[in-house]
C-alpha cells in the first residue's frame, strides 16, 4: 500500500491491518505523554484547498503523536489564491522533499492525480464528492469498537448520499469487511448510479430502522447544493431525521453515527445526539488513531 485513496482499494487482510493498528496505537492515546518517535524526521504536509477543521486537526494530532514534522499548507491565502494550479502545488512540495502528503479538494479525483506528481504518499482527506477514506475506517473502527465485529452488521446510511464522499467510501470499506449496508435518501438525494453499488436501497427510514444495528447519519450538505433537492428542512426531518421516536424503532444494541459535522434539528435531534447510544464524540477521538496507523503503515516506521 503506498497511498491511501480510496477504500475500495483495500482487501479485508489491509483494512483489518489499519484497524488493528489503530486499536494499538488507540492504547497510547490513554497515556499522559502522547507521543511516539515512529516518525521521527519524516514530513508530512497538510494540504486543504477545502475548509476543514476536524480532519485537518486530526491528521496533525495523528501526525504530532508519531513524532513527524507538521506543516500546514492552506489554500486559502497562499500561491492558489494567485492561480497556482495543483500540479505546480506538488513539484513544490516534490522539491520540498514531502514524505506524505494528506490532501483534501473540491474537485473529485484530485487525491488520485497527486498520487502521480509526487514521490512521498498521499493520504485522501476527502475529493470532491467522490471518497474520504479514514472517515470510513474510523466509523468501521467505531462499529467494531462499540460491537466487537464489523462482519454481518446491518448498517443504514442515512441521508444526503449524492453528495457524500463519507457514503461512498464506507459503503466500499463494509462490503470488504462483510456488513450490509442499505442507504435511505430521499429520491432525489441518491446517486443515479447507485444500483452498481455493493448495497442495498430504501426511501423509508421507518421500515429499515428496526432490522438495524448501525444507523449512520449524513449531514445534508447545503454548500454542494444549487438546485432544490427537497422543499423544506422541516420536510426533511419530518421523513429522515432521527428523533426520540424513530430512536425507539431500532433495535435496543443499535448505535448511531454522524460523521460530523452534524446539523442538530435537522438529520439529528440534539437527544439522540447526546444520548448514550451515540458514538459522536468516540469517532472523533477514534479518528486520530485511525490516522495515525495510516501515516505509521504509509510512511514505513520502523
Amino acid at each position: 500500500m503506498r497511498h491511501l485513496l480510496s477504500t475500495g482499494d483495500l482487501s479485508r487482510d489491509e483494512a483489518t491491518l489499519v484497524l488493528d493498528t489503530a486499536a494499538e496505537l488507540a492504547q497510547v492515546s490513554g497515556r499522559s505523554v502522547k507521543k511516539l518517535p515512529t516518525l521521527r524526521g519524516r514530513t508530512v504536509v497538510n494540504l486543504f484547498y477545502e475548509d476543514s477543521t476536524r480532519t485537518r486537526t486530526s491528521f496533525e494530532l495523528a501526525a504530532k503523536r508519531l513524532s513527524a514534522d507538521v506543516i500546514n499548507f492552506s489554500a486559502k491565502g497562499s500561491s492558489v489564491s494567485k492561480g497556482e494550479s495543483l500540479k505546480d502545488t506538488a513539484l513544490t512540495l516534490q522539491a520540498m522533499g514531502a514524505d506524505g502528503v494528506v490532501v483534501r479538494h473540491p474537485a473529485s479525483g484530485a487525491a488520485h492525480r497527486l498520487a502521480g506528481w509526487v514521490d512521498g504518499a498521499v493520504l485522501n482527506a476527502g475529493d470532491g464528492t467522490h471518497e474520504h477514506p479514514t472517515q470510513a475506517l474510523l466509523d468501521a473502527y467505531t462499529m467494531r469498537a462499540r460491537t466487537g465485529r464489523v462482519e454481518g452488521l446491518r448498517v443504514a446510511v442515512v441521508g444526503d448520499v449524492l453528495h457524500s464522499r463519507v457514503a461512498r467510501s464506507n459503503v466500499l470499506l463494509l462490503h470488504t469487511l462483510g456488513a450490509e449496508v442499505t442507504l435511505v435518501a430521499p429520491p432525489t438525494l441518491m446517486p443515479v448510479s447507485v444500483h452498481t453499488w455493493p448495497c442495498a436501497v430504501s426511501y423509508d427510514l421507518d421500515a429499515v430502522l428496526p432490522k438495524t444495528d448501525v444507523v449512520m447519519l449524513l449531514r445534508v450538505q447545503a454548500e454542494r447544493m444549487q438546485n432544490a433537492f427537497f422543499p423544506t428542512a422541516r420536510e426533511y426531518s419530518r421523513r429522515y431525521g432521527l428523533d426520540r421516536d424513530r430512536l425507539a424503532r431500532l433495535p435496543d444494541h443499535a448505535i448511531v453515527m454522524h460523521p460530523g459535522p452534524m446539523v442538530r434539528g435537522m438529520e439529528i435531534s440534539a437527544e439522540v445526539a447526546d444520548s448514550a447510544r451515540s458514538t459522536i464524540s468516540e469517532q472523533v477521538a477514534n479518528g486520530v488513531s485511525v490516522r495515525m496507523a495510516a501515516l505509521y503503515l504509509l510512511l514505513g516506521g520502523s
